[in-house]
């Protein structure tokens, strides 16, 4: 009796676990999204999102960067860039100011240094600092699952010292009079950039080019992925371009994000979607520190309006992985006023860029060439940028892509130091007000109705012939009625 007994214990158990599973794979089944292929709709309200996977957390892991997905998704984020996931050559690695890892005798004082991620070892493979294959294909899994796109750093100019077309195809690379593999020169000084721990590859070469575009294919095929920020991309021929994107179409359609500002990028049924604003973010830079005024921004605004056509993007953006690094953190450039300059990257055409760290306020240079960390203590500038990410999603007042709102100047008393305009779209109108100076001022603008204060939820009656009082880099976004 007490054998039955046991096996109908243990065949109702097994009937319980199957249907127990049953239940898991159908909830699985219906929290997961399709994502639907990339398209011209996808830039026009979209926030895109600068990974670094190494500096994200303690642990520097695909796995722990795909956690906070969701987090992502809560600021607007509807593109991650994650910056490149390739192995890094061993030789001649970079570690502080112009020394190689090589250089340094202690050992432990060289494991510190883990290179640069633009110096490439193998196009297809994945830095193990950060995991495996399968970790990454689970951050592209988990990324469409919450409705977002995955783009990925790649470096077409040069690879490392140990790639193996080094050896096995020494043609692929740019070679001096002795037949010696360089490092990628200024082709307007004839000096090197000073990246040597790279090889320039050279794009003379067509089996170099058709081998880069097979590489390239294999990440859409292997992992899904969406699409390509191209490293230096002013430095490689338009062509090659054109025709990788030509062939990497016919696999799915990508998003191309250029890191230049090179208008012939933009050209063509084959082209890139979105370049670099450079000049925009070193305007406004200068804003922000007093040496210039509005009216460089004015300016800037009717020259790309003329250089651009209606369908090119600029990314727009406050810092991003250099800036850091290198030129500074927010908090140095921008101690008193980033609110208002993220506010106008949100507000005016194109698409905001947010940076690893900086929806959680970084204060700090991070680390190129070695370890470091990112806080993730959420701030009011990190409710800013949720705030803000949904005014981008949600209103096509502010839509900045290949049909994007339209962007009008608004006439103020002071164009020196106001800055005010107004988008819109299918009867959706926002206005933005900006006192871009250290000054307080009363300010007079041309336009009149009826709006609610976007971030106060106030309601304000707009009258052209009334002053409004700014302080000090004070702004408003107001939402018609």
């Amino acid at each position: 009796m007490k054998k039955i007994l046991s096996i109908i214990l243990l065949f109702t158990l097994l009937i319980a676990c199957k249907e127990e599973k049953k239940a898991e794979e159908k909830t699985d089944e219906t929290t997961n999204e399709v994502i639907s292929p990339v398209s011209a709709a996808l830039s026009e309200n979209a926030v895109i999102y600068e990974a670094n996977i190494r500096q994200y957390s303690p642990e520097g892991t695909f796995s722990a960067f795909t956690k906070d997905i969701p987090v992502l998704k809560e600021l607007g984020v509807k593109i991650i860039w994650v910056m490149p996931i390739n192995p890094i050559s061993e030789i001649k690695r970079k570690a502080a100011g112009d020394k190689f890892t090589s250089e340094i005798e202690d050992e432990n004082e060289r494991k510190k240094y883990l290179g640069s991620y633009y110096s490439v070892s193998d196009y297809k493979a994945v830095n193990p600092e950060f995991g495996n294959l399968d970790d990454f294909k689970n951050l592209v899994k988990t990324a469409h699952q919450n409705g977002i796109y995955v783009i990925i750093d790649w470096v077409p100019n040069h690879t490392g010292w140990d790639h193996p077309w080094i050896t096995a195809h020494p043609d692929f690379y740019t070679q001096n009079e002795k037949g010696e593999i360089i490092d990628p020169v200024n082709p307007e000084t004839g000096e090197s950039w000073g990246w040597t721990d790279t090889a320039d590859l050279n794009y003379d070469n067509p089996e170099m080019r058709k081998e880069m575009i097979n590489d390239m294919k294999y990440w859409i095929d292997t992992a899904d992925i969406d699409g390509f920020r191209m490293d230096v991309a002013h430095s490689v021929p338009v062509d090659f371009f054109n025709t990788a994107i030509a062939e990497m179409n016919k696999v799915k359609p990508v998003f191309m994000l250029a890191e230049a500002e090179k208008k012939e990028l933009l050209k063509g049924a084959n082209a890139f979607d979105m370049h670099y604003g450079w000049e925009l973010h070193h305007i406004l830079n200068d804003i922000a520190k007093g040496s210039r005024t509005v009216k460089t921004f004015d300016e800037y605004m009717v020259k790309i309006d003329t250089v651009l056509e209606a369908d090119d993007i600029n990314m727009n953006f406050l810092t991003n992985h250099d800036e850091n690094s290198w030129a500074g953190t927010l908090k140095e450039r921008m101690p008193n006023n980033k609110e208002v300059f993220t506010a106008l990257i949100y507000t005016m055409p194109g698409m905001p860029l947010i940076y690893s760290g900086q929806e959680y306020d970084l204060s700090h240079r991070l680390k190129f060439f070695e370890k470091d960390s990112i806080p993730k203590a959420k701030s009011a500038y990190f409710d800013l940028l949720k705030k803000l990410g949904a005014l981008k999603n949600e209103n096509m007042a502010v839509n900045g892509g290949k049909q994007a709102a339209i962007y009008k100047r608004l006439a103020t008393n002071d164009d020196a130091k106001i800055l005010a305009f107004e988008r819109s779209k299918d009867g959706k109108k926002v206005v933005f007000i900006a006192n871009l100076s250290a000054e307080p001022v009363e300010a007079v603008v041309e336009s009149s109705g009826s709006f609610v204060d976007y971030l106060s939820d106030e309601k304000v009656m707009l009258k052209s012939d009334e002053e409004i009082d700014l302080e000090p880099w004070q702004y408003h976004i107001l939402i018609a009625e």
